[in-house]
């Protein structure tokens, strides 16, 4: 009798958990297929008629598809300069972390990670503005995956140290170079880790907002994030309009960590276990 409620404790706390969790998103749909007058009698309350003209408006009104093709080559990007970089560097200090050189290079990049973007902002303004890279997507690819390459660096270094280097010695008998042995031997081993990475890297760059306002000004090349703000005025906000384009740009999110959450679950747990 003692197990079966000990049973019953944990699964009652993990569906409260769960509700916690999911209600924000069932406010959002229910939000964006109600009407202005239905929103300010209740928020929870049912609609009497779903209002799907409220995303054809969210479309239209903040760009839906433009700013989604934007923020889709961004974010890809990005990822992908990411996820080449942080693994290169995390061989490199995951394998030379004897020598002091190598210590140093992974101490600085988590002091990195310590600083605030709003403390460059001003020097990264200028510094685009003379190089005639503002409102570029190059440009804002460059600064989004400098600034995610430490902490991805981090979290993949602790997978390279498990990795046995019998199979590197083994390749080196056989006559590989180093660059050889990292992407035929070493990259592959990193898939849970690197998918992992991609996975969280893709939900943080999708929703950057400080780089793309600084950088991307110009109504073509703006991303997802700051196309939210067109529903909000100094005299009002569209608020279900505005909750019909959320919904919209939250999709290719949704789909992406469907689609890799095994993947994300046995990174994290193999990092946990071997780092």
């Amino acid at each position: 009798m003692k197990k079966g409620r000990v049973g019953v404790i944990p699964k009652i706390l993990l569906f409260g958990m769960t509700a916690v969790f999911l209600f924000p998103f069932y406010i959002c749909i229910l939000m964006s297929v109600k009407s202005k007058q239905e929103t300010s009698q209740g928020i929870l309350a049912f609609p009497k008629a779903i209002r799907w003209e409220n995303f054809s408006a969210a479309i239209e009104k903040a760009h839906i598809f433009l700013s989604m093709k934007n923020s889709i080559f961004v974010t890809v990007s990005s990822v992908l300069i990411i996820l080449l970089v942080a693994s290169m560097a995390a061989y490199a200090i995951g394998r030379q972390y004897k020598k002091r050189f190598y210590r140093f290079y992974e101490t600085l990049l988590v002091s990195s990670m310590m600083l605030p973007f709003q403390v460059i902002m001003i020097p990264v303004y200028k510094m685009y503005k003379n190089l005639n890279l503002l409102n570029t997507r190059t440009g804002a690819v460059i600064m989004i995956a400098g600034l995610a390459i430490a902490y991805s660096t981090i979290m993949i270094i602790g997978f390279v140290r498990s990795l046995p280097l019998e199979l590197e010695e083994a390749a080196e008998i056989e006559g590989a170079g180093r660059f050889k042995i990292f992407f035929f031997i070493i990259l592959p081993l990193l898939k849970p880790i690197m998918a992992t990475v991609a996975t969280l890297q893709f939900l943080s760059v999708w929703n950057e907002f400080n780089v793309s306002i600084l950088l991307l000004q110009d109504e073509k090349i703006k991303t997802i994030p700051m196309q939210q703000y067109v529903f909000f005025g100094a005299y009002g906000a569209d608020y279900n309009t505005a909750f019909a384009a959320a919904v919209i740009t939250m999709i290719p999110v949704i789909l992406i960590f469907l689609l890799l959450q095994k993947q994300v679950v046995t990174g994290m747990t193999a990092g946990a276990v071997k780092g």
